[in-house]
């Protein structure tokens, strides 16, 4: 009698530790998933500030430089393509392109002294330095988010929890365009 308690016991204990370590490993899953999710949605924020901004910035711009048509038009466009995107990859890569074309306005702005010195755009163009910035910095904390996420779901008990929890496709990093391997032209 004292042998069958003393196994049922022990028999109890690994019970225990087996469902604490179940629950640790499925809820490690779950938490990673919503913490890529919730940095996703801090970079989203801060491209949806940078998109606020577009309209403002396009519209000053043009008082001043009327015939940089072309490119007003592609940041107008791209900010439409941004607003259209349907799932990450797509807004990553619309936000990407967007990035891109903005810099080229601003870059243009070189050429229009009256524009550089106008007060609206300073104070457009900065807050647009700011939002780059912290979308950089959203990106940086997504990325990182992205990278737990994914080391968990390839280790050895995590690609078992990630089947559990239906959450085996890895998760997409925001990787810079590829145009920003080059430093861009500067003619003066």
């Amino acid at each position: 009698m004292n042998k069958l308690l003393i196994a049922l016991g022990v028999l109890v204990v690994i019970a225990l530790m087996a469902f604490g370590w179940y629950q640790s490993g499925y809820n490690q899953m779950i938490g990673l998933d919503q913490q890529v999710k919730s940095s996703w949605a801090q970079v989203e924020n801060q491209l949806q500030r940078r998109f606020d901004l577009i309209p403002n910035l396009v519209n000053t711009v043009k008082g001043y430089a009327s015939h940089e048509k072309d490119i007003l038009e592609e940041v107008t466009r791209l900010r439409s393509q941004w607003g259209q995107a349907a799932n990450i990859p797509d807004k990553v890569a619309a936000a990407n392109s967007l990035g891109g074309a903005l810099s080229r306005l601003l870059m243009v702005s070189e050429n229009y002294p009256n524009l550089k010195a106008d007060q609206s755009f300073l104070e457009l163009q900065s807050q647009l330095e700011g939002t780059e910035n912290r979308i950089a910095v959203e990106r940086m904390r997504y990325n990182q988010a992205v990278e737990q996420f994914n080391t968990y779901q390839l280790s050895l008990f995590g690609s078992f929890f990630a089947s559990i929890t239906h959450l085996t496709q890895p998760a997409v990093y925001f990787k810079a365009p590829e145009q920003a391997e080059q430093a861009p032209v500067v003619k003066f």
